[in-house]
Order: structure tokens, then sequence, then C-alpha cells
């Protein structure tokens, strides 16, 4: 069966056109099968609903979303069609993540409850997904496929930048199999990023990895063609209380807030930030185990993972192994909120600085209104050992203004000292402390079973006058996009 698996991803990686109906913004579970949902009222569209809030006849009014069930009657004329397809609709008010099972069925789960993001990592439960495509198995068995193209256009300015035009993908699969008291999941996710050169795109005081024998400077690398190989068992041992386990050749250790390409805040920005490697760089690690424990509000967990960050060759699995940990604690306070907190021991993660180990403490707050705003803030320290401590904020919105037009931005700012990796340089292993503010506009077309968004960002900087030289006195970037996504 996950070799089925593997091939429906391989398949929605290499045509992602033919799928018959994700985004980066979470690894939300699907949604269990319609035929499991109570029944809806017959003159009445609960789409937009909250369903886990209708499910008691004395519902707790604090946790109610009451934002989607003001109206008996959904004003469709607001959506933008008396008869809306619901691929067009705007996904984030669709509260998938709280839909239990009817009375009786045992694969509603307390992971089914809250918002989920890449690897174990949680997201506001009011963070939810439009699934590209849902597959009935047999029994409650489901098969989900979803995925982006993403072809991308970028300029970045100044003595120090470049232009290239490039395609991003992604191509996730996730096969959930619930049982009486527990569920196991299988998730895989590829890309076809391997195709660009070692080097990856243009991006001015990105750093990070290597390409060609050299360490990756104003340049952010592609990613690998195994994003996550990995399977997760849940078992309640609670009515509202569960314990799992994660793990797998590739995937993600908990550590940090979920990974740029899975959150809503950054949903339509083509750039990764250029704080990737204090936040994301474990988003694909070779060898990871997980294990924790969780309730609909709250989780904890513990990993073991490989340190070291992949190498430039991208299309293999690299050798697994175990010698790295970390802790993290998620916590809901509210629908609309997800705080998060992590701390994790890194053995050598750079392959340019071998038996330099790196301490990381990430603290992270997404917010999420359910109708179409979302943001996340958030920091991180690494300290190398041996060497110093550098530091990292990062602060992202997505507004969907309408069912058609989303603006966004990102503002990071970050102390880096690898921006001259030449030993002979003077320059060479100062620290610099750097702004990037980051604009952009998405225009969203509905294909079919596809969605269009079309789109661009600009860029500028606060630096250093000391960097005047290298990178020009205002360097200026901008990106033009065509997003094909199946889903959100």
């Amino acid at each position: 069966m996950y070799s089925r698996l593997l091939a429906g991803a391989a398949a929605l990686a290499l045509f992602p056109a033919a799928a018959p109906a994700q985004d980066h913004s979470g690894h939300a579970e699907p949604a269990p099968p319609a035929a499991a949902q109570p029944a809806a009222e017959p003159q009445s569209d609960h789409s937009a609903m909250n369903h886990g809030a209708a499910e008691q006849p004395q519902p707790d009014h604090s946790a109610m979303d009451h934002s989607a069930m003001e109206q008996p009657q959904v004003d469709h004329g607001a959506m933008g069609h008396p008869q809306k397809d619901h691929s067009q609709m705007n996904h984030s008010q669709m509260d998938h993540s709280t839909m239990p099972m009817a009375r009786g069925d045992h694969s509603a789960h307390v992971s089914d409850m809250s918002g989920e993001g890449s690897g174990t990592s949680r997201l506001p439960p009011n963070e939810t997904m439009n699934h590209g495509a849902m597959i009935g198995l047999g029994g409650d068995d489901t098969l989900m496929l979803h995925g982006f193209l993403w072809p991308v256009y970028t300029n970045q300015g100044g003595p120090r930048g470049d232009d290239k035009l490039y395609v991003q993908s992604m191509a996730m699969a996730t096969m959930t199999a619930p049982f009486e008291g527990g569920k196991f999941t299988l998730r895989t996710m590829m890309s076809l990023e391997p195709l660009l050169r070692h080097d990856g795109y243009p991006s001015l005081f990105a750093t990070g990895e290597v390409a060609y024998g050299e360490p990756l400077v104003d340049r952010q690398h592609p990613h690998d063609l195994f994003m996550e190989l990995a399977g997760r068992l849940d078992v309640d041992i609670a009515e509202d209380t569960s314990v799992f386990l994660y793990g797998g050749p590739v995937g993600e250790p908990a550590l940090g807030p979920s990974a740029f390409m899975h959150r809503a805040s950054a949903r339509y920005n083509p750039e990764a930030p250029i704080t990737h490697h204090w936040f994301d760089s474990t988003h694909i690690v070779y060898g990871v185990l997980t294990g924790g424990v969780a309730g609909p509000r709250w989780q904890l967990e513990a990993s073991t993972f490989r340190g070291r960050e992949p190498d430039e060759f991208r299309w293999n699995i690299e050798e697994p192994k175990f010698d790295s940990w970390s802790v993290r604690a998620s916590f809901a306070p509210a629908r609309s909120w997800l705080l998060q907190a992590s701390y994790g021991e890194i053995d050598e993660p750079e392959e340019m600085h071998p038996g330099q180990d790196e301490h990381r403490t990430t603290a992270s707050a997404h917010y999420n209104n359910g109708h179409g705003l979302s943001a996340m803030a958030a920091y991180s320290g690494k300290n190398r050992q041996p060497g110093d401590t550098l530091d990292a904020w990062l602060g992202e919105v997505n507004w969907d203004l309408t069912d058609r037009h989303t603006v966004f931005g990102r503002v990071e700012n970050v102390e880096n000292d690898e921006l001259f990796p030449d030993h002979h340089d003077p320059l060479h292993d100062q620290a610099f402390r750097v702004t990037k503010f980051q604009a952009g506009y998405a225009y969203r077309i509905p294909l079919g079973p596809l969605d269009l968004a079309l789109g661009g960002t600009v860029s500028a900087f606060a630096k250093p006058d000391a960097l005047d030289e290298a990178y020009g006195s205002s360097p200026i970037g901008y990106t033009l996009f065509a997003r094909f996504s199946l889903g959100d």
C-alpha cells in the first residue's frame, strides 16, 4: 500500500493538472469521509460552519466559532456567486480540523481536532486546508493528494544580485487508516526541484548549505526529491488525550514552528525566508523519531534525528542516523492562536563547519481568524558550539481580502556572519544585522480542479554601511509568479 502512496505522489508531482481536483500552509490531517459526517440540514449550507461546535446539545459557547454560525442561512451572494463551486471558496473559513465523527465512530481523534502543520508541528485550530483530492480506500481509510507547481521569475538587484526563471514544486500524499481507539497515517512529500542547479535561485542575504563545493551565499538551495517519507501512529489514552509516535527515513523533528511552506501566513510567498536556517532548516532530515502526548489544545513531544543538513545531491536518500535531539511544547489558548516553544541540540549541521554543533532555541505565535487573515511572529537563537549566538526575528502575514485578492508580507531581522565565506576577505566571519522587508499580492483564478494564483513581490533591505561596497547602497529585489495548486 505504501508503494501505491509513493506512486500517487510522484504522479502528482509530474502531472499536477491531471489530478482530480496543497498548500504549503500546513499538513492538516485529512477530513473524515463525508459519509461519516453528521447529516446536513436540508435548507442550509453548512460548508462554513463549525460542525464540532454543533455536536453537543448544550455547547460550550466560549469555544464556538460564532462568526461562522451567526446566520442560519449562508449568504452565498457574499461569496461571489449564488451557487458557488466550493473549489473557489476561501477555504480558510472551512473548519475541517474540528469535524468530529458521528457518535459511536471511533475514527475521531485528538489530532482531528487540532491544526496540524509540517511533521508533527501544530498550527492554530482555525488553520485548515482545502484538500485537493480525497480518495476512499475502503472502510474509513482515505488517501489525500495535493500539491503545487510554481513558476517564478526573480530579479535580485545590486552587485551581488542575479536573476533567474525557475520552478518550485511539491506533491504530497497522505493515507489515513483509523481504527477503534486510534489511527495510522502514512505521509510522503516530494519535489522536482532537484532538476534545478545545485545552487538554487538568487536570494539576497540568504545563506546555508553547499553547492559545487562552496557555501551558498545570496542563494536559496532547492529542496530534495524526498521531503518526507514518514508514518505516524496515534493511540487514544483518554477521552481528550492521545499518545503518538512519528518517524521515518525522511521527516521533520519537533523543533521550531511549522516550516514556511506549510504556514498559511506564507501561502503565496515564493521566496524562502532569509532566516530559513534559523527556523526551518530541519524540515528535511534523514532519520527522525518523535514521541509525544497531545490534547485538543496542547502537545508535548521529543525527537531524535540526524543533525547534518542534506547535501547538494538532491535525488537520493542519505543515511539516516540519530545524533541530535529536540523537545517542543505547543499550546492553543483559543481557536485563533497557537503558541510554540522548542529547544534542540544539533550535531554538526553545516558541512562547511565540521566539529561545530548548534544549540537552537525557538518561540513563535501563530494567528488565524478562520476568515482569511493569518500571521506569525517568531524568534530563534542559534548558539554554535563552539562559537557565538546569532539570533533572528521573523514576522509574516497573509490576508485574503476577497475570494480573488490576497495581500501578504514578511519582515525579517537576522544576525549573520556567513556573508563573506572567503577566509582572505577582511569581512570574513564578521556578523552583520540585516533586515528584509517584503510585500506581495496574488490574484486567484479557479481552473476546474486547480487554482491559479498570479502575483509578485518586492523586497527592500536595511543593512550596515559596511556592506554597501558588496551589496550597493539600496538593493531591491522583485519576483513574478504563477502558482498552480491542487488544493489551497
